[in-house]
Formats: C-alpha cells, sequence, structure tokens
C-alpha cells in the first residue's frame, strides 16, 4: 500500500522590486522638470531677449538634449505663455493674500506694492515685465490681459476705499493705479541680481517715494538719506 505524501507549504518567492517609480512620484518628477524648464527659459529671455534664445540655448543650460525638452513644452511660444502666466499668477496669489489678511485699506494696498515689487525682481516676474504679452499668440495675449485686468482692478479698488477712510488724498483711482503699477513694473526692467540694493531695500524706497513724493513740504525737517552713487543711466540702479 503505497505511503501517504506529507503535506507540505512552499515560500512564495519574493516579489521583485520595480524598477519604476509609482505613477503619483513619476508624475511630479515630470512637474519638477518641466518647472526647471520654465525657470531657464525664464532667465534667458530676461537675459537675451525671447528671439534671441533659441530651444537650443535653453537645452544647452539644462545639460539635455533638445528633443527632451518636448517632452515637457509643445514650443518656445508654449514657453513664454507659461512663463508670463506663473509671473501674474504669483502677483495675483499675493494680492489675494493681502486682501485676506484684511485691515485698512492703505495697510492692504501697501502690502500689494510690496508683493508687487518683489515679484518684478525674481525670474517670472521679470519675463513678464521685460518680454511681456506681446510677443503671443492673440488668444493667449487676450488670456493673460485679463489677468492683468484683475491687478489693475484690485489697485483702483485699494485706492478708492483709501480716499474714503481718508488715507489718500483724493484722486482719480484709474490714474493712480495706472503710476503705481507702472512705477513698480519698471523695476523689473532695471533690476539686476546681486546688485547694489536688494529687493527689500528696492521696494522700501519706491514706496517711500509713492507715498510721500520727492518734493519737502514747507515746515518740514529735511531728512538724510542714504547716499546712492551717481549712475550714467537707470539700467545702472541695479548692478552693482
Amino acid at each position: 500500500m503505497p505511503k501517504k505524501r506529507s503535506a507540505t507549504t512552499t515560500t512564495p518567492a519574493a516579489v521583485a522590486e520595480s524598477p519604476w517609480a509609482p505613477a503619483s512620484a513619476r508624475e511630479q518628477q515630470r512637474e519638477a522638470k518641466r518647472n526647471a524648464v520654465l525657470s531657464t527659459a525664464a532667465q534667458l529671455f530676461n537675459e537675451r531677449g525671447f528671439h534671441a534664445t533659441s530651444l537650443d540655448d535653453i537645452a544647452a543650460r539644462l545639460n539635455v538634449s533638445k528633443p527632451t525638452l518636448y517632452y515637457y513644452v509643445k514650443n518656445k511660444d508654449e514657453i513664454l505663455i507659461e512663463c508670463v502666466r506663473k509671473g501674474l499668477q504669483m502677483m495675483l496669489e499675493g494680492i489675494d493674500e493681502a486682501r485676506v489678511a484684511g485691515g485698512q485699506a492703505i495697510d492692504q494696498l501697501m502690502t500689494c506694492m510690496r508683493v508687487y515689487t518683489r515679484i518684478v525682481t525674481q525670474d517670472f516676474g521679470m519675463c513678464l515685465i521685460r518680454v511681456g504679452d506681446d510677443e503671443l499668440p492673440p488668444d493667449s495675449r487676450l488670456a493673460l490681459r485679463q489677468l492683468k485686468s484683475a491687478i489693475d482692478l484690485e489697485f483702483r479698488r485699494l485706492v478708492t476705499e483709501g480716499i474714503a477712510e481718508g488715507a489718500l488724498q483724493p484722486c482719480d483711482p484709474k490714474m493712480a493705479a495706472f503710476v503705481i503699477a507702472g512705477a513698480l513694473s519698471w523695476i523689473g526692467r532695471w533690476y539686476q541680481p546681486g546688485g547694489e540694493y536688494s529687493p527689500e531695500e528696492i521696494a522700501t524706497q519706491c514706496i517711500a517715494m509713492l507715498q510721500g513724493g520727492i518734493l519737502r513740504r514747507p515746515g518740514e525737517s529735511p531728512v538724510s538719506a542714504p547716499a546712492v552713487a551717481a549712475v550714467d543711466a537707470p539700467a545702472q540702479l541695479g548692478k552693482s
């Protein structure tokens, strides 16, 4: 009579570890690399101009091949659209935070002005100012100008409320908003990282001038200001 075989247990083979990262991690990596492409492009657009910058230039600075870029962006126009959009979105988010924080309109206005100044000294903000939207296709240009309009309307609102509170001189809010945004935007034209003034110092001095002007009123005591070296042109102000 044949013997019964004893039951045996088999140990399952160890599951091989996948060399591929989970889908969520791959998406995060792709987004990080896409942001690197946009940041690098913004730097080059600011340095050389949009037309003088090629995809080859962007790829070379990133140490990748030009075909690699097409995994993250369609073309140079799309890169510019996203760079400008990022600059505008940063401004809108900063202005929204100032509104949510509350306080009097004049306090919110000063915060918005400081946010605006800080962003136009950063890569995407400078790209927004230096390249602008004139280089974009009509549809994209319209969409981005609507975002710009939201910033303008916020400045107008704060000026209007500041006048009503008695903190601001009576004036045309539309004209005041144009002057504020125009003055602060121009910083993005001449500012150079690593220059004589930090972004915070630039914001403090420019906002103070917009608040009080440059004329000394009768009866006011002169206040000593930091010495500013003579320069040949405004473009030199941000340089070392």
